[in-house]
């Protein structure tokens, strides 16, 4: 059975139920849960500091092109400058997987025990 929920795009959202009538992410049941999981979303360094590293690999290459207006900049600092960014942005993204795994294990532990009450089998059993 799908979920009863309309989307806020006015559709009727694809999930199937997994208790009641909704999906975990509509279930008025885990309405705490989505907003804890908002706050610490909303708290994520991601979406900022991939700003700032796009302004650094902008300002880095004006630098090692010598683009006027811009401090001339030697090709080996610039070289390990784009090392540490790259590092930086390999953290990030660890950091965004780490974040998706737990809220793809926090929703099978939801469907998991929708189906120990009896609730609707999942294709994952």
């Amino acid at each position: 059975m799908r979920c009863a929920a309309i989307t806020s795009a006015g559709e009727r959202c694809k999930l199937d139920a997994t208790s009641g009538s909704y999906c975990w992410s509509h279930d008025p049941e885990n309405a705490d849960e989505r907003r804890r999981r908002a706050r610490r979303g909303g708290k994520a360094r991601g979406a900022g500091e991939l700003s700032e590293i796009k302004r650094l690999l902008e300002e880095l290459t004006s630098r090692v092109l010598k683009v006027e207006g811009y401090a001339p900049l030697e090709t080996a600092p610039a070289a390990i400058a784009n090392q540490l960014i790259n590092t930086r942005l390999r953290a990030i993204e660890q950091e965004r997987k780490n974040r998706e795994t737990e809220d793809l294990e926090a929703r099978i532990e939801s469907l998991e025990r929708a189906q120990e009450k009896g609730g609707p089998r999942w294709r994952g059993a």
